[in-house]
């Protein structure tokens, strides 16, 4: 064993500014995270139909329905899937629920309403305008969402059909059962 000192341990690497090939190495700070601010949503701007015209979009769904409806300011024209809602909607029942948000909000002779629905059947798709009206009005004009939260149409009933299950003819219903 020899007696001479160990030498220092340094646990920096050497320095490799001294090998002319070799770029000396720089330290380099990273950068500190900027926390953003929380940026408030922009007002419902309304899409350009036809020159002059304006319209605000709303979207509605129940059941398997989906239905999407344009508003503009106009006579009161309400069209669906390019028909009159008389020819769309046989039962008085149907005609009457989507028209309820416009009446609620005293609107009915001032609006024209478009809509394109697809999916369901008569009620899903009622169900379905009914929330797309209420949610086009309320981009319309922002002080129509009172009335239309108190007549709880901006609300979406979330309600489905209930799947099968094997080993059942239903969804609930059970096959007969038979002792003998």
């Amino acid at each position: 064993m020899s007696d001479a000192p160990n030498p220092p341990v340094d646990d920096q690497p050497e320095s490799t500014a001294s090998d002319p090939d070799q770029p000396a190495t720089e330290t380099v700070e990273t950068p500190a995270v900027a926390v953003e601010e929380p940026v408030a949503a922009p007002e419902p701007q309304p899409r350009q139909g036809p020159p002059g015209q304006q319209f605000f979009w709303g979207t509605g769904r129940r059941k398997r329905a989906v239905a999407r409806v344009r508003v503009r300011s106009g006579d009161g024209a309400f069209k669906i899937n390019g028909r009159e809602i008389k020819d769309f909607f046989h039962r008085e029942k149907d005609r009457q629920l989507i028209a309820r948000p416009l009446e609620a909000t005293e609107s009915r002779k001032k609006l024209d309403v478009f809509v394109n629905v697809y999916g369901g059947g008569t009620t899903g798709q009622a169900g379905a305008i009914l929330l797309g009206v209420a949610r086009a009005l309320k981009a319309c004009n922002p002080d129509y969402e009172q009335a239309l939260r108190e007549g709880n149409f901006l609300t979406r009933d979330s309600r489905k059909v209930e799947r099968k299950k094997y080993g059942q003819r239903g969804a609930r219903r059970r096959f007969q059962f038979s002792k003998r």
